[in-house]
């Protein structure tokens, strides 16, 4: 088993024993089992999701890093929700801000990143919200 934490700014969203862990990482999407690696990542805007007795949970991230290490999972995120959590008209539009403000950019390379990452958040909430990916 693993230990799963996900912490952001506000609170403790989770703390259990999981079977398995996938987590959006800013080199692509990685699985943990027990036993694993230690390693530590920086998020990316994506669904993490969990397995425990063969059920699956599923969050969006986003911000923030992931830890691993002795058979601990911590994740510290600036979002971390859960579908019934996700305003899906304020997701929507947060998407078409984005892509608008993306399809005449002429800004620098930093801001440029930050407003893909919003991007990114805001399909990754609707995928989770809506179960479609945008």
């Amino acid at each position: 088993m693993l230990r799963l934490e996900i912490v952001t700014p506000e609170k403790k969203v989770l703390s259990e024993s999981v079977d398995m862990v996938t987590i959006p990482t800013a080199s692509g999407e990685i699985g943990v089992l027990p036993n694993h690696a230690p390693l530590i990542s920086s998020l990316k805007p994506g669904i993490l999701t969990y397995f425990r007795s063969g059920v699956s949970n599923r969050l969006v991230v986003a911000g923030g890093f992931v830890e691993i290490n002795d058979n601990k999972v911590s994740v510290l995120a600036d979002i971390a929700e859960t579908a019934d959590e996700i305003d899906v008209e304020k997701a929507r539009l947060q998407k078409e801000e984005s892509e608008k403000i993306l399809s005449k950019w002429s800004g620098s390379q930093e801001e440029l990143e930050k407003e893909r990452e919003k991007l990114e958040c805001a399909q990754a909430r609707l995928q989770l919200a809506t179960g479609k990916i945008s």
